[in-house]
């Protein structure tokens, strides 16, 4: 390579830019040679293919060959020695062949055909079966610098069919679950596993107090401060954008209502019974001011309006059982982020009483992003759980509306485990950017089928395929046709099998005779 260099310098042409990179990298594996950093290895690469006819062989060597030669391998037939090719693919260690190439250390790793990520440990939770080997990828979040996950997925792309197979094989393992559910979807996993679930509408018996104040550990902490910062969230929500004036209205008005029903900053007075919405409501009212009266016009609907009797009365629902579902299913849409915000709060202050492990889901995050003050409530929950031994598993199906805010990343960084599902080709430029992948990568989430995605635990991710046994599949499975199926199974379990009628027979005479026999 150096005497065709220098020829061609000698007859004035220009140098082979080939000749040149060939040169160099000849002499940077000459180095690493000679420091034995790098070794040198006769290696041969043979396939005996398997098939139950000559049509089948004929057409698995055709895709071999193509899949081969994408990758540059020129693949060649062992014509007229076909029983050396066999013995020399056995493990016996024998090469009848001898046909080699000479291949360093770092080159000769790439060819070994079974490397590939594994994410298997003695304890956890089994979330599915690894793609690249098809071992079992069993993962305990709680070994992780955090706890939290979060799930990206396309609709119908099985994400919650993930969320809750991990939820039922927790609750196993002594994991309480609390899971906020939009759609009314856990019902069935939630009664089967003997769990309570809670629907909040306007008639639904069960209520959740915004103003409520819940007692912490220490007896000495005020809580009054912390729940005054929550609500001026909520009521951002509820209102709207409201300015400086406002805020500082509002916040007169809240110490107020509290002060009227006996609550003050002292922890000694946080026991007593907080006040509704309807107290801050006459509250407003009693400052006898335009914007106070203002304010109090926004909230009106929800103490006499055509939103009256959800978030107006007491708290009458705790959390004992170790797996609780709250659904805002039948709410309108309006009203979804509010209850989420209101659920979250009331999870959120239970979960800081004592420690425990817990995993909280939140299905369709999006809702929650739609409004500053809720997303930075989610935020400040995803940063702050590890504190208190809390999982919080984020899902959504608006990717781009989730990452297009700062917040979104900041939940995204402080996330260890996170599960990419089925993308759709408008999402994955995004979703390639925020997760660094691969051009092959993005192709898997944009082909991937149901229940198949991309698990990232920590530094390490493989292909992952969600697996359920036919148990927790019949208990998980939304597919229209299965939920039919069950619901019909279900009435026709519960429904009286007809008692027989009993026929009247008039016996004359006896059909048998005994006699004792001596």
């Amino acid at each position: 390579m150096e005497a065709e260099i220098a020829t061609d310098l000698q007859r004035g042409r220009v140098v082979n830019p080939g000749t040149q990179a060939k040169l160099e990298d000849a002499r940077d594996l000459q180095e690493q040679l000679v420091k034995g950093a790098e070794r040198f290895f006769q290696f041969s690469f043979y396939i005996t293919i398997p098939a139950d006819s000559l049509e089948d062989l004929n057409q698995i060597t055709h895709q071999v060959q193509s899949t081969l030669g994408s990758l540059l391998i020129v693949a060649k037939f062992t014509a007229l020695q076909m029983e050396d090719g066999l013995l020399s693919t056995t493990p016996l260690g024998i090469d009848k062949l001898s046909i080699t190439r000479n291949m360093d250390t770092t080159s000769l790793a790439t060819t070994f055909p079974f490397v590939s990520a594994e994410l298997s440990s003695d304890r956890g939770v089994l979330y599915g079966i690894n793609e690249d080997n098809d071992s079992l990828v069993i993962f305990d979040r709680f070994r992780l610098e955090n706890y939290n996950s979060l799930i990206f997925a396309t609709s119908g792309a099985g994400k919650s069919y993930a969320v809750k197979l991990e939820a039922v094989r927790s609750l196993m393992l002594g994991t309480e679950v609390f899971i906020i559910d939009p759609e009314a979807e856990y019902k069935p996993l939630t009664e089967a596993v003997g769990g309570e679930f809670i629907s909040f509408s306007f008639n639904s018996p069960a209520k959740i107090n915004p103003f409520e104040l819940t007692p912490v550990a220490d007896p000495e902490e005020s809580t009054l401060g912390l729940k005054i910062l929550s609500l001026h969230s909520l009521f951002s929500v509820i209102m709207g954008k409201l300015n400086p004036t406002e805020e500082a209205l509002l916040d007169r008005a809240f110490i107020a209502t509290y002060k009227a029903k006996g609550i003050t900053p002292d922890p000694q007075t946080q026991t007593k019974t907080p006040p509704l919405m309807e107290d801050l409501y006459k509250t407003l009212l009693g400052m006898e001011d335009p914007i106070a009266r203002s304010l109090a016009d926004r909230i009106e609907k929800f103490i006499k309006g055509s939103f009256a009797g959800i978030f107006d009365q007491h708290t009458n629902i705790d959390l004992k059982n170790p797996f609780t579902t709250f659904s805002v299913r039948d709410l309108e849409e309006t009203l979804r982020p509010i209850a989420m915000f209101v659920i979250l709060d009331f999870i959120w202050n239970r979960i800081k009483r004592d420690l425990k492990k817990r995993l909280l889901i939140v299905d369709e995050a999006w809702h929650m992003m739609r409004y500053p003050d809720t997303a930075q409530f989610l935020y400040s929950v995803a940063k702050r759980s590890r504190k208190y031994y809390l999982g919080l598993i984020t899902i959504t199906q608006d990717v781009e509306d989730f990452l297009s805010q700062d917040i979104g990343k900041a939940i995204v960084t402080n996330s260890a485990l996170k599960l990419l599902m089925k993308q759709s080709p408008a999402a994955i430029e995004r979703v390639a950017e925020v997760f660094k992948l691969s051009e092959g990568e993005k192709q898997l989430l944009l082909a991937a089928d149901v229940g198949e995605g991309i698990f990232f635990a920590g530094p390490n991710h493989v292909a992952l395929r969600i697996v359920a046994s036919e148990e927790e599949h019949t208990l998980i499975s939304t597919k229209p046709e299965e939920v039919l199926l069950r619901q019909r199974k279900e009435q026709e379990m519960q429904t009286p099998i007809p008692t027989p009628t009993a026929i009247p027979i008039t016996v004359n005479k006896p059909i048998y005779q005994v006699e004792e026999v001596k």
